[in-house]
């Protein structure tokens, strides 16, 4: 697997891999760990975990000198959108990572190659082997081909998180007290969903769920906006 993941960074990205174990443990994912116990094999979600920290802090560097005039408002919720699940998601794909990953047998029987949110935390568990291989020059050289292109061509300065556009929709006839509350959690540590109410001065305006608290909110937000413009 590891010579397959080192050609794909020499021809992709013109990186030179060098550090097997750090690649081995970010295309492990944790339900192909339970199926090998004897092994005595690590999962993904440590590395993910620095990776995704990794990414945080390059994207905003990058934010930060190319929108030079933006407040940080703005910035922020740009980066949200660049590192939220569906974008890295897509991110991981593009790049072939998904073709590598190792799933158990459950996993892969239920589309867990294709699941958004096994796929992003597989991009982010890559950007922290990179990290840890090669350093932050290799992390630049890589998002230079991966995602700063994406923001260069604008495909985020336009949008808006669901969240922030509820907000400033109902803040339009005043302040407002808006807040989330988690409904229900259900599902294996590898594979949760969470189901979020938003909420208005108390009250019930919209419910969505997730693979995490944070996208379930999103996804309540969406609908509490969808049914704001069928009231219209």
């Amino acid at each position: 697997m590891f010579k397959a993941i080192k050609q794909l960074f020499k021809e992709q990205f013109d990186l030179d891999i060098q550090e097997k174990r750090h690649y081995q443990i970010a295309f492990t994912h944790s339900s192909y760990v339970n199926e090998k116990r004897k092994e005595n094999l690590e999962d993904n979600e440590r590395i993910e975990f620095l990776g995704d920290a990794v990414l945080e802090l390059t994207v905003s560097n990058f934010l930060y000198h190319y929108f030079p005039q933006l407040p940080e408002g703005d910035l922020s919720r740009i980066r949200a959108l660049i590192v939220c699940e569906e974008s890295l998601s897509k991110r991981c794909k593009e790049c072939g990572f998904d073709q590598y990953v190792r799933l158990g047998h459950g996993e892969e029987a239920n589309g867990g190659r294709e699941r958004s949110s096994l796929l992003c935390d597989l991009f982010e568990a890559v950007v922290g082997a990179l990290y840890l291989d090669l350093g932050l020059d290799a992390i630049e050289k890589f998002l230079e081909q991966t995602i700063y292109p994406k923001i260069e061509s604008g495909e985020f300065k336009d949008h808006r998180d669901n969240k922030t556009a509820l907000q400033e929709e109902l803040q339009k006839d005043g302040q407002i007290n808006l807040s989330y509350r988690l409904l229900k959690e259900s599902g294996p540590s590898h594979n949760k969903r969470f189901e979020v109410a938003v909420c208005l001065d108390g009250e019930i305006i919209g419910q969505g769920q997730g693979t995490s608290k944070k996208h379930a909110e999103q996804a309540a937000a969406k609908q509490a906006l969808e049914d704001i413009q069928k009231d219209k």
